[in-house]
């Protein structure tokens, strides 16, 4: 806005602050008799001796004139009578350069306890998706540095691609390892809903020194309050926005978006929602496309973003699963028959897909791909057969030729964690293994 209107806005600025008071406490759920307010707003709640800290929380829906806050902390002592406070404003956080190597709560509070870095700006953390028309196609290879995804599930600066698996299976490390090895210029890690042990193993073994140096980690562990898991999505999404805006390609990952959608219904139900599909409420299914869409290009730079759905019971086809990936632009597939038999990554790489391959890759590189599915489909379509001996050589050229190249395909797919491939040295060891050198 431009000096004329901010002036014009002057006499619609309200230079009141607006009170109210609480009047029930059900569950999670604070009843409140005002503030006037809206759906989204912070409020402060505080106790009328004045000894105790305030406690913040956020509209989130209203009941018989009152107001429903939910807090963003465990609220342990709250009375009826305590002062409510409205902000008027949504959650802002603080960002800028200086967060690099931090780990941060969802509110933007370092979580080691050290003050905040100065020179930071004040960002919300919602943002609306950018309009379609100003999204630029993706044209330009992202080199993530796994072998088997840069060279059968070829990633674009931009593309939004889920990890769907159940738990124990190596979503984590994974993650860890595309964050050390991507040629993203930043790295923004959201942890939601994960054990308090899991965040700094995560951090020290997962991620090390090397990989935190380039990245924002924003956790929100499961034992804190759902709207804390859902802002720590929100949070993170909106620090690689900013850092989009500023013309830089972005690695977003967020382990899990499945938590995301849990805490959501648990917001949902405590303000009335009714329970639909498999008992997530309505609510859920109306955030995940606003959450997911954010990402992606813009004019100014890029979001590449990897979100891992947890999986209940290896159901590939439960409700989030099923709408996450009719959001995204491809998923990767990690199985749990594969882990158990030693392969790491364990990339089901005829279950996943990248739905811009196609457009980012040359003929060469395309064909050699599938090549290798088609050899890998036919082994194991005829696995049984080969393993209990009833597979006669000769019977079968594509059989033959499958038995031949399946330990030198399992050897390609398979890669230390710690070992690092460029895209180049990839897509050239594909083309060396299907040409037979």
């Amino acid at each position: 806005m431009n000096l004329n209107e901010l002036i014009a806005e002057i006499p619609f600025i309200d230079t009141y602050k607006h009170y109210g008071s609480v009047t029930k406490v059900v569950g999670i759920m604070i009843e409140a008799k005002g503030p006037r307010s809206s759906i989204g707003d912070v409020c402060y709640i505080y106790p009328k001796n004045g000894y105790k800290k305030r406690i913040i929380g956020e509209v989130v829906g209203f009941k018989n004139n009152n107001v429903l806050i939910m807090p963003y902390n465990e609220v342990h002592d709250i009375a009826p009578g305590w002062i409510v406070e409205g902000t008027g404003r949504s959650l802002e956080i603080k960002v800028g350069d200086a967060l690099i190597g931090k780990v941060i709560d969802p509110l933007g509070n370092p979580m080691d306890g050290s003050p905040l870095p100065e020179a930071l700006q004040r960002w919300p953390i919602e943002h609306a998706p950018p309009n379609p028309l100003s999204r630029p196609p993706i044209h330009e290879i992202l080199e993530i540095g796994v072998r088997s995804i840069d060279s059968l599930l070829t990633i674009g600066k931009g593309q939004r691609v889920g990890i769907f698996a159940g738990s124990g299976v190596g979503k984590s490390t994974l993650l860890g390892m595309i964050a050390r090895n991507t040629k993203a210029d930043l790295n923004v890690i959201a942890l939601i809903g994960e054990r308090g042990r899991e965040v700094r193993e995560f951090i020290e073994r997962d991620l090390g020194e090397l990989g935190l140096n380039r990245s924002i980690v924003v956790a929100a562990t499961s034992d804190q309050p759902a709207l804390m898991r859902i802002k720590g999505a929100y949070t993170a999404t909106a620090i690689a926005e900013y850092f989009r805006n500023k013309g830089l390609n972005v690695m977003l990952m967020m382990d899990s978006v499945t938590r995301v959608a849990m805490a959501q219904r648990e917001v949902g139900l405590a303000t009335g929602e009714p329970p639909a599909t498999k008992g997530y409420t309505p609510s859920v299914f109306s955030l995940l496309p606003k959450l997911l869409e954010r990402t992606g290009t813009n004019e100014f730079g890029s979001i590449t973003a990897f979100y891992t759905v947890l999986v209940d019971g290896d159901d590939f086809n439960e409700p989030i699963a099923d709408t996450v990936r009719g959001i995204l632009d491809g998923h990767i597939v990690l199985d749990r028959n594969l882990a158990n038999k030693g392969q790491y990554p364990a990339i089901h790489v005829l279950k996943s897909i990248s739905r811009l391959m196609k457009s980012l890759v040359d003929q060469e590189h395309l064909e050699k791909a599938i090549q290798f599915r088609q050899i890998l489909n036919t082994y194991l379509q005829s696995e049984d057969l080969i393993n209990i001996g009833a597979y006669k050589k000769g019977s079968s050229k594509e059989i033959d030729v499958a038995i031949d190249y399946y330990p030198k395909l399992i050897s390609y797919l398979t890669q230390g964690i710690d070992e690092k491939m460029t895209y180049e040295d990839s897509v050239q060891a594909l083309k060396t293994l299907i040409a037979g050198e």
